[in-house]
């Protein structure tokens, strides 16, 4: 039996890859050529959109072929999953961000809402936290990252690390941005905020590992040389975002490192996970374990 596209309800082959990503303008965009077979050559998507959380569990569980997940989980995963050098997510200037109801809050002791506790936001709010907060704070709450601007402004939580579009919609909700979790890696380290990967699992080949990163490298690029293309697709599944705030997401999260993650990227991923694994946040990942096929 054929298995079906989730987007779009074509039909697809039996033998098409599996693949999840967000429903998030700049995944859409990334992936729509591919998704809609404009790739040449490349093989065909069964596509299930799910939040970075879902992915990221589902990659933990060895499910599904390719998986759009935190870099923050790849320490859990990589034995199973290879990380593509393309298709993912890092840049400067689009870190998470903590808000708060009142500038300049004292977060020690007090309530933030996560979007996961094996995001890449999380991980970046845990090395800021031990940088400037030496009292800690006091409980961590894991929320769907659509709901914790309106958390934080009802006062069911103190503060609230927002990712995605929130950079560009906080202030509606009349909350503050008490620190900027990218500008804080950026001025520590010099290094690209790494925030999501696209992992393939190990068990599919060498070759076709490198047919799937070949795939989303020209997928990207045919994005960006025919941007129009891309837009049902990412209307479709932004339903809720103004069209502008869509196109500032893919502006900010789908650049040079999206084609390639190139040096500077995999130092970033580096840095990212050997400074987590010595807070003790994530288990130390072996030599080699980023190296693509």
């Amino acid at each position: 039996m054929n298995a079906r596209n989730a987007m779009t309800g074509d039909a697809v082959t039996g033998d098409a890859v599996r693949i999840a990503y967000s429903p998030c303008p700049n995944d859409t965009f990334v992936f729509d050529a591919w998704a809609h077979g404009r790739v040449p050559e490349a093989p065909a998507l069964d596509v299930t959109f799910a939040d970075i959380d879902i992915t990221n569990g589902m990659a933990e569980r060895g499910e599904l072929d390719v998986l759009k997940v935190s870099y923050a989980v790849l320490p859990w995963v990589l034995e199973e999953y290879a990380l593509l050098p393309c298709g993912g997510a890092l840049g400067r200037g689009c870190g998470p961000l903590v808000l708060t109801r009142e500038p300049g809050l004292d977060l020690t002791g007090k309530t933030v809402a996560v979007p996961s506790e094996r995001s890449t936001a999380y991980l970046l709010f845990r090395l800021w936290a031990a940088d400037v907060l030496p009292g800690g704070v006091g409980k961590v709450v894991v929320l769907p990252f659509n709901e914790i601007m309106p958390a934080v402004r009802d006062g069911r939580v103190d503060a609230g690390l927002v990712i995605h579009e929130a950079r560009f919609t906080y202030q509606d909700y009349g909350l503050h941005c008490l620190a900027d979790m990218g500008e804080h890696w950026e001025s520590t380290t010099g290094l690209p905020i790494p925030l999501g990967a696209i992992v393939a699992k190990r068990s599919l080949g060498e070759q076709t590992l490198r047919a799937l990163a070949e795939a989303a490298r020209t997928s990207v690029r045919m994005a960006w040389d025919d941007p129009e293309a891309s837009r049902p697709y990412v209307r479709a599944h932004a339903q809720e975002l103004d069209p502008a705030v869509a196109d500032q997401h893919i502006g900010l999260y789908v650049n040079e490192f999206t084609a390639g993650l190139g040096e500077d990227g995999y130092a970033a991923v580096r840095g990212l996970l050997t400074r987590a694994a010595a807070e003790g946040l994530v288990p130390a990942i072996p030599a080699g374990a980023l190296a693509f096929p």
